[in-house]
């Protein structure tokens, strides 16, 4: 059975699963769905195209599908995917797609902090953490198990791989490697996010050969052109090993944190 207080706005055509209580003063439109066991507290707005999967966790004056924010956008009609388990903080933004049929999606197990602001068309992955008054800017890709410390902001079109830490008012303004931890304004590569990938039962013998690939990306004073050859033959084959070729190919080998003239 739902609880929906008597002093909140649930448009009819809005499909509600079970066990979900709806404190006062939400706003919640048509063309809405939100699963079983969410909870969604005072003044929050979930706009229509909101898709919210169960057991979320929705709080004070979060607003959720709000139009897109994009000179762009011409009113077609996008979505906000969201999947199971997240929390969503107070007066979290997070912007419905550009694109008709489009979508901006969360995954699954996050948390994300209040005063938040994630743009059209982003993608955040599985048990990601965005602290406190993170901007993300329009089509961007933030990896599973990804942390962006508070105050961090990342620009339109970079991705950020698996398993990153960016430190807090770091700003990303192009491409993240997996496994990897960010910090300081310009953006610096400061090591391999080894703590994270503890939790996540990587092997230590795992975390040394993604060290050593990234020495070659970072410390050998070569080009990234260079340092991908040299991580092919000299770093041993692994998952982890094929990650990092593959998003080094995939994104031309444009990374941040690469000295200016060795991108490359």
């Amino acid at each position: 059975m739902n609880k929906i207080s008597k002093l909140a706005y649930v448009d009819p055509e809005a499909k509600l699963g079970d066990n979900i209580t709806i404190d006062p003063f939400v706003f919640i439109e048509g063309n809405v769905e939100i699963g079983d066991n969410c909870h969604i507290r005072p003044n929050a707005v979930i706009h229509s195209g909101a898709r919210i999967g169960s057991d979320c966790h929705i709080y004070e004056g979060a607003i959720i599908a709000a139009e897109p924010q994009d000179f762009r956008w011409n009113g077609e009609e996008g979505l906000v995917v969201i999947g199971n388990k997240n929390v969503v903080r107070e007066h979290v933004i997070i912007n419905r797609s550009i694109r008709k049929g489009g979508a901006t999606r969360i995954g699954n197990n996050s948390f994300i902090m209040a005063q938040t602001h994630i743009g059209h068309d982003s993608s955040i992955g599985d048990y990601c953490v965005l602290g406190n008054a993170v901007k993300i800017a329009g089509d961007i890709h933030i990896g599973n198990y990804t942390i962006l410390s508070s105050n961090a902001l990342v620009h339109e079109g970079c991705d950020v791989a698996d398993y990153c830490l960016i430190k807090g008012g770091c700003r990303v303004n192009n491409h993240v490697p997996p496994f990897t931890i960010m910090a300081h304004n310009p953006i610096e590569y400061k090591g391999v996010n080894s703590f994270v990938l503890r939790k996540c039962n990587k092997s230590e013998q795992t975390i040394d050969d993604i060290a050593s690939a990234y020495r070659h990306v970072y410390h050998s004073n070569t080009s990234a052109f260079n340092a991908l050859r040299r991580i092919k033959a000299d770093v041993p084959d692994s998952p982890e090993k094929s990650e990092i070729i593959k998003f080094m190919q995939d994104h031309k080998l444009n990374l941040a944190a690469l000295p200016k003239g060795l991108e490359d």
